[in-house]
């Protein structure tokens, strides 16, 4: 099983951003741990802060791989482009997020991706991006 983690803007700065909300942990370190737990699936991570570019590698493996974890960050909340993308896609999404976004500001608790995901995780901490694996392994 091929499974990709893409995360969107400002997830680069876990472990220094905003840890109250996003923890003290890098996002980098946690991979390796999933990585571990996950030994028999084909785990890849992508981040980037640009929207073009996260349309572009969904483009890329939507058709190819078993299974899109992502966080878009606050791309979620602004990008029709994004919502777009996985809606034509095949590859199946799972959209997650570390913090409960409804507990959040009110711009939070809209989604541009969430009709077109096979589901939702949000507020677990990282722990969301664990649970977002092991929905495709259920499956």
């Amino acid at each position: 099983m091929k499974i990709i983690i893409i995360n969107g803007p400002n997830l680069n700065l876990l472990g220094k951003r905003e840890p109250a909300i996003y923890g003290s942990a890098t996002f980098e370190d946690y991979f390796e741990t999933l990585k571990a737990k996950f030994p028999t699936v084909e785990l890849e991570y992508f981040q980037s802060n640009h929207e073009g570019e996260l349309v572009d590698k969904l483009h890329e493996v939507g058709f190819s791989y078993d299974g899109i974890v992502m966080n878009a960050g606050a791309y979620t909340h602004t990008s029709v482009a994004i919502g777009d993308a996985i809606k034509g896609i095949e590859t199946p999404v799972i959209e997650v997020h570390i913090s409960n976004t409804h507990a959040r500001e009110e711009f939070r608790h809209k989604s541009y991706l969430s009709a077109n995901a096979k589901g939702v995780i949000l507020g677990f901490g990282l722990g969301s991006y664990e649970l977002g694996v092991q929905s495709f392994l259920l499956a």
